[in-house]
């Protein structure tokens, strides 16, 4: 189970919105136990695709061992990934899943339809590697708690 805060939740979703007609994409930061992946921070990206930007994504790995450090420091750790699906529904494509390689995270996606988030979706990547992996639905919990809405701290 994916648990985030509505204002986490919302964060995410604004930014498909904002980068509409392009894919959004953005990090999340936090803890897993057991099954829970408990969100703690949002981390907006820039999509660094220029060749199809509509309907792919990608973070830089410079921003990603960042932010990794960076979480580390305040004892989190990259929990899940999230992008928007702009005119299109929040379900993982076979691009996705090709392109995810951290085991055992959340994948995020939300349908941007006319520039308007419409529905968001989780999905947990499962498998003992590249050769079997795959996702799983994941259901999200919208909890009270805070969490802190962050920009990414470039160096």
């Amino acid at each position: 189970m994916l648990k985030l805060s509505q204002p986490a939740f919302d964060q995410l979703r604004r930014h498909g919105e904002q980068t509409y007609p392009c894919e959004c994409c953005g990090v999340l930061l936090g803890r897993i136990q057991d099954d829970e992946h408990r969100v703690s921070e949002v981390v907006p990206c820039g999509n660094t695709r220029d060749d199809r930007p509509q309907d792919r994504f990608n973070i830089s790995p410079s921003d990603l061992v960042r932010i990794q450090r960076q979480g580390r420091e305040r004892g989190l750790d990259i929990i899940g990934f999230y992008h928007s699906h702009p005119d299109h529904p929040p379900r993982w494509s076979q691009t996705d899943l090709a392109e995810a390689h951290w085991i055992g995270c959340s994948y995020v996606i939300t349908s941007v339809e006319s520039g308007r988030a419409i529905r968001t979706e989780s999905f947990v990547l499962l498998g003992a590697g590249e050769d079997d992996k795959r996702f799983q639905d994941e259901p999200i919990e919208v909890v009270e708690e805070q969490v802190s809405l962050r920009e990414f701290e470039p160096e």
